[in-house]
């Protein structure tokens, strides 16, 4: 079995780390840090002139209809890059699930706009009790109007329309549309702005196939894992280069074992996020069994994962890693700010046990019959 990439994917990967150093070098990533909503209009249009805005929108819909292994190649190298803006907010998150739960008629109204660069879009997901768990959801539709308060709601400001998850179904609102409000939070990441959106009686289009939406928020999930890792693998980058130049006691600190042991710990757990990721980026382009469990397992480590990674990168800088002119430390903020995101290590951790208690369940509810059958002859 082939589990390397294939020639087109390690293209895109070349092509998308060649542009984003290009286009995206760390100091226009803290030129858009420094503004209200870290969204680069001119960087947004040269995104959608290299296809990466419609990844993985079907071809009919204007995409390149490219699939959820290339999705991930393409997050990685934005989180190498430390991406600010709205990218993954409207690619991977909201097109993604207006592809899984939208009629064609809405996909042609969203994920065309999308796929030409023309709109940008982000989910309303948690609410007031901060989980990601879609079951404890308390705003629902009236009439397809909606009222209630979204909270870190990324890239929300930017936004042309706002995917909105409800208790009875999924809907687009329109960012201008009468009622909706649009409100800073303070967050860990800056180049990744998060809001509170509020609606009173805001009108919204509910999208036809909503059980799709568990679906779509694993892709995403395993496109955040993707550019967590992608995080991870500059940090290591910039930490062993630290070790390499900076000296103590007239030698570089990279000599000491106690540091070459942070380095081979992040090498390991950046490697491992690495494999998780793209296991589950295949499970889910395969359909295979396992593949929401595997978008688990991926999430779970790789939240843990890059929070030691940034711990270490910051340790081996030492006082350097906290100072505003080292890049390190705002991979760290990235790191802490996706560790929670589409839930965190034990978030992740309790739905894979809830999905073998149930498997389990299940599984005894199908024996029960077969072994009365057997016990009565």
């Amino acid at each position: 079995m082939q589990f390397g990439l294939s020639e087109s994917q390690q293209i895109l990967k070349d092509t998308a780390h060649k542009f984003f150093a290009g286009e995206s070098p760390v100091a226009a990533v803290r030129k858009a840090m420094e503004t209200e909503t870290a969204y680069d209009a001119a960087l947004w249009t040269k995104l959608a002139e290299q296809g990466f805005t419609g990844i993985i929108a079907p071809e009919e819909f204007g995409g390149m209809g490219l699939g959820k292994v290339e999705l991930i190649l393409l997050m990685e190298e934005a989180g190498y890059a430390l991406l600010p803006g709205p990218f993954f907010s409207t690619v991977a998150l909201a097109g993604t699930v207006i592809d899984a739960c939208g009629s064609p008629e809405q996909k042609k109204k969203y994920l065309e706009r999308i796929a030409a660069g023309q709109a940008r879009a982000t989910v309303a997901l948690v609410e007031s009790a901060g989980s990601w768990d879609t079951q404890g959801l308390k705003i629902s539709s009236a009439g397809n109007k909606l009222t209630g308060t979204k909270l870190f709601v990324t890239d929300a400001a930017v936004a042309d329309f706002i995917v909105v998850v409800a208790r009875d179904g999924v809907f687009v609102a329109d960012a201008k549309a009468p009622g909706l409000h649009i409100e800073p939070m303070k967050g860990m990441d800056l180049a990744r702005k998060i809001y509170s959106v509020e609606f009173k009686d805001t009108p919204a289009e509910a999208l036809g196939n909503p059980r799709g939406l568990a679906g779509a928020l694993n892709v995403a999930t395993a496109g955040l894992c993707a550019e967590m890792t992608g995080g991870m693998q500059r940090t290591l980058e910039l930490t062993v280069a630290y070790a390499k130049t900076r000296k103590q006691f007239g030698k570089p600190i990279g000599i000491f074992q106690a540091v070459q042991h942070l380095c081979a710990d992040m090498y390991l757990e950046t490697e491992s996020s690495r494999s998780a990721t793209y296991y589950a980026a295949w499970a889910l382009e395969e359909n295979t069994p396992d593949a929401a469990a595997s978008v688990s397992v991926a999430k779970m480590y790789a939240s843990d994962a890059a929070r030691n990674v940034g711990n270490r990168g910051i340790q081996v800088h030492g006082g350097m890693g906290f100072t505003w002119e080292n890049d390190i430390h705002l991979y760290y903020r990235r790191a802490k700010a996706s560790e929670t995101m589409l839930g965190d290590a034990t978030f992740h951790r309790e739905r894979i046990a809830r999905r073998i208690i149930d498997e389990a369940s299940s599984g005894n509810k199908k024996e029960r019959p077969r072994q009365a059958a057997l016990a009565s002859r």
